[in-house]
C-alpha cells in the first residue's frame, strides 16, 4: 500500500467522525433553518410524515443489512468445505421479498397521502391574509393584496416590502408563489416545506405560525439554484401578534419622511440624481419597479436579501460596490463618493 493510501486510511474515521458531527449539528433543532422545530402546523405535519418514512427506512435497512451480515458471516467460506449445491432461484423467497416491500410502500402510502389532502387546503374558520411573493435574482418582494392605501398622488397602493415578511400569529398565510425571471424556490423550514415559483405559472401554498417568533425573525432561504448568488437569496418570516402586526401595517402604509435639512436632505438628492430612483419605489419620491422597495428600509433589520444586518456601516458598503458583496448583482456600482454615500445612508435610514 503507498503512503498516501495509509494516510486516507488513518484519517477516514476522523473524517467520519467529523461528517457525523456536522450532520448533527446541521440537524439540531435550534439550528435557525433546521426541520426538526416545527413551529405551525404545516411544518408540523410534514415532520410528523418525516418521521414516520424516516422510521420506516430504519426498519427496512436493519432488516436487508441484518440479513446480510449474518449471511456473509454464517455462509463464509471455511478451509476444506466443499462447493456447496447449486440452485437456480427461489420461488417462495422472491415471492416473500417482493411482497414485503410493497406492504411497507403500502403502509407509508397511508400517512403520505393523508398529509398530502390535509395541506392541500387550509384549515377553515380561521382568520386569512393573503400574501403574493415574487422571486428575482436575488431577493424576495412581498405584497398585500388585500392591504391597500392611498399614494402621495391619490391612486391605490398594494402593500410591498422586501426580504422581510411580517404575518400575524394564528392566521393562515395564503401565498401566491411567482418569479419574475428564472426558477425559484420558497423556504421557511420551521413553518413549511419548500414550493418552486416558476416564471409565467403561479403556485400555492399556506403558511400558520402557532406562537411569536424570534426577535430575529424565522430564517427563510431560496431553495432551488437560480444564479450567482443563490445562496445568498434569503429572507426572513416575522410572526407577530396580530396587534403588533396591525402596527407594522399602520407604519407600512404611512408616508416616509421627507427630510428637508442636513445631511438627509443631501441623500435624497442624491438618490434622485443618480438614478436610484428608476429602480426603486420610495413613496412619494419614486416609483421604480426593478429593485427592492425602499419606502420604509430604515425599519427593517437587515439590508441586501438578509446579507447583512441593517447598519450605517454595513449599508455604506453595500452602496460602496453591491456586486463585489454579492456577485451578478443587478445593482450596479454606480462609482459614489464618499460624501455621497454618507449622505444616502443618512437618507435610507430615516426611511422608518
Amino acid at each position: 500500500m503507498t503512503l498516501g493510501g495509509t494516510r486516507v486510511r488513518r484519517l477516514a474515521p476522523l473524517l467520519a467522525v467529523v461528517g457525523v458531527l456536522l450532520l448533527a449539528t446541521a440537524c439540531y433543532p435550534s439550528n435557525p433553518m433546521s426541520t426538526f422545530d416545527a413551529q405551525g402546523p404545516v411544518a408540523r405535519s410534514q415532520l410528523n410524515l418525516f418521521l414516520i418514512i424516516f422510521w420506516a427506512a430504519v426498519f427496512v435497512f436493519v432488516t436487508v443489512e441484518g440479513a446480510l451480515i449474518y449471511s456473509v458471516i454464517r455462509f463464509r467460506y471455511r478451509p476444506g468445505q466443499a462447493l456447496p449445491v447449486q440452485t437456480h432461484g427461489n420461488t417462495r423467497l422472491e415471492i416473500a421479498w417482493t411482497i414485503a416491500p410493497t406492504i411497507v410502500l403500502a403502509v407509508i402510502a397511508v400517512p403520505t397521502v393523508t398529509s398530502l389532502f390535509d395541506l392541500a387546503n387550509p384549515p377553515e374558520g380561521d382568520p386569512v391574509i393573503e400574501v403574493r411573493v415574487i422571486g428575482h435574482q436575488w431577493w424576495f418582494e412581498f405584497q398585500y393584496p388585500d392591504l391597500t392605501y392611498r399614494g402621495a398622488d391619490g391612486e391605490a397602493r398594494v402593500l410591498t416590502t422586501a426580504n422581510e415578511l411580517h404575518i400575524p400569529v394564528g392566521w393562515v398565510v395564503n401565498l401566491t408563489l411567482e418569479s419574475e425571471d428564472v426558477i425559484h424556490s420558497f423556504w421557511v423550514p420551521k413553518l413549511g416545506g419548500k414550493t418552486d415559483m416558476v416564471p409565467n405559472n403561479v403556485n400555492t401554498m399556506w403558511l400558520k405560525a402557532d406562537a411569536p417568533g424570534p426577535s430575529q425573525g424565522f430564517a427563510g432561504q431560496c431553495a432551488e439554484f437560480c444564479g450567482l448568488s443563490h445562496a445568498l437569496m434569503r429572507f426572513k418570516v416575522f410572526a407577530e401578534p396580530p396587534e403588533v402586526f396591525d402596527q407594522w401595517v399602520a407604519a407600512q402604509m404611512s408616508r416616509p419622511v421627507t427630510p428637508t435639512e442636513g445631511l438627509a436632505e443631501e441623500g435624497l438628492r442624491v438618490f434622485t440624481s443618480r438614478g436610484c430612483n428608476g429602480c426603486h419605489t420610495i413613496e412619494g419620491v419614486s416609483q421604480g419597479t426593478i429593485g427592492p422597495n425602499l419606502s420604509h428600509v430604515g425599519s427593517r433589520t437587515s439590508i441586501a436579501a438578509v446579507l447583512m444586518t441593517s447598519s450605517d456601516e454595513n449599508l455604506a458598503a453595500w452602496l460602496r460596490d453591491p456586486p463585489a458583496l454579492k456577485p451578478g448583482s443587478f445593482m450596479p456600482n454606480l462609482g459614489l463618493t464618499e460624501p455621497q454615500i454618507d449622505a444616502l445612508v443618512a437618507y435610507l435610514q430615516v426611511l422608518k
